[in-house]
């Protein structure tokens, strides 16, 4: 089921080629299903430009209408009501409700501790700083699919509420499970809109008579989700462009194989496109991993999808050494890197590109995706060599503060006047000579 590729050599060619740098091709059935909707051939950038452009245009109207094309739904209003979503949490088990109250103060607590602050810096009656200011108003997507994910939403909204954003708005697919309903009574959030794929992404961007405008979207999603955050990018800030999930872990002999194939199921759980990957120093190991991989999938639900994400996007690497697995990892950059082997805490200085490391056999990726405290929306396709996870930071915008002294801007004024003139800037030249008090 899951393939078992020995060597560095042979594991950097399987990861880098999955890791799908190239375009790729779009399957049949879906560009059938744009023609039959759009009545010409579309691409699926071109089809999301559309729909972009109409919802600009028509507002609510437009909305309600590719809510229909897409989701079989008619909307009788785009905005969940407040009764509604009170009505949703109390209609979820207590016992669910207090699990995400659970994870709500676990992921609170972690962003509260890297909130970042305003600073002025005085020397002599000039000052420097920065103000750190909320953003107003922000749009959180929330995906439906096959499966409600009231954790993406506590996991994206408690870091915009934490940073002090005045208005977050939740945007979701029809058919709104309670989970996430309760999800975001508990978040603190009441704006929810019923509205998912480009038709969502597009009215929080440009706003309609239902949507507030907002200045960013966050929040990971589908293909047509995706590419909506990248076009309308510019118009409203993003947090990033999220593909197909994905974890690594490096594994010894030390670790448990019943655990580490239950983590790679879990993984491959997601998506027939979720990535599910281990390197491992032990042949055996990972005999031992595939075996335990045949014996649990019997028991699982989503089997189907497990299957075809393992047997296709996922692999056993066995190499020589941890230094080789490392370098795998760094190559590969991966979502999530699971670290389950002797002394792990010091090879986390050795990790250059994850969007999180989870150091130890106790600390699997799943329990991470729930209550362990970070926000689980984290950079995927090799994204984690230049950003982050989700966090407070995404939520505030810096705005620096300049103050000078009469004494330093004729100190500093001859200087930034010659740097001036070098770049054929003379009002410039001559904006800063003026404040040069002669015989100071």
């Amino acid at each position: 089921m899951i393939p078992i590729i020995y060597g560095t050599h042979a594991g950097r060619e399987k990861i880098l080629k999955q890791r799908g740098y190239a375009e790729k091709e779009y399957p049949q059935a879906l560009l059938e299903k744009l023609h039959k909707t759009f009545g010409e051939t579309l691409t699926p950038e071109q089809a999301v430009a559309r729909i972009l452009f109409d919802v600009r245009a028509r507002g609510d109207d437009a909305v309600r209408e590719w809510t229909r094309t897409f989701d079989r739904v008619e909307l009788a209003h785009i905005r969940v009501t407040q009764d509604e979503i009170d009505a949703a949490y109390a209609e979820t088990p207590v016992a669910v409700r207090d699990a995400m109250e659970l994870a709500a103060s676990r992921i609170r607590v972690f962003h509260e501790k890297h909130k970042p602050k305003s600073w002025i810096d005085w020397q002599a009656g000039s000052a420097l700083g920065q103000r750190i200011i909320p953003l107003a108003r922000v749009g959180i997507y929330v995906p439906g699919g096959t499966a409600p994910l009231p954790s993406s939403l506590l996991m994206s909204a408690i870091p915009a509420l934490v940073a002090s954003v005045r208005e977050v708005a939740i945007a979701t697919p029809p058919k709104i499970a309670p989970a996430i309903l309760a999800a975001a009574k508990i978040a603190g959030v009441s704006r929810v809109y019923a509205m998912g794929g480009a038709q969502a992404i597009a009215a929080l961007a440009f706003g309609t008579a239902s949507v507030a405008r907002v200045d960013k979207i966050v929040g990971a999603g589908g293909l047509f989700t995706t590419l909506a955050k990248s076009q309308v990018f510019g118009a409203v800030g993003i947090d990033g462009l999220y593909g197909p999930t994905e974890t690594m872990l490096i594994a010894d002999d030390s670790a448990n194989p019943a655990w580490v194939a239950s983590d790679l199921l879990a993984q491959a759980e997601h998506d027939v496109l979720a990535t599910a990957i281990l390197i491992t120093t032990s042949q055996l190991f990972a005999n031992q991993v595939a075996n335990e991989i045949e014996k649990q999938i019997a028991h699982l639900s989503r089997i189907s999808i497990i299957s075809q994400s393992l047997s296709s996007q996922g692999a056993i690497i066995v190499v020589e050494n941890l230094d080789e697995a490392m370098e795998l990892a760094n190559a590969f950059a991966p979502e999530h890197l699971c670290l389950l082997i002797r002394d792990a805490w010091n090879w986390v200085g050795k990790v250059e590109h994850a969007g999180g490391i989870f150091v130890g056999e106790w600390t699997n990726e799943a329990l991470g995706d729930y209550v362990i405290g970070p926000s689980h929306i984290m950079p995927t396709a090799g994204t984690a060599r230049f950003s982050s996870p989700l966090n407070v930071n995404d939520f505030v915008k810096i705005t620096s503060v300049f103050s000078v002294s009469a004494r330093e801007a004729h100190d500093l004024g001859e200087r930034a006047a010659i740097l001036a003139e070098t770049e054929g800037l003379t009002a410039h030249a001559s904006a800063i000579r003026r404040r040069m008090i002669p015989n100071m």
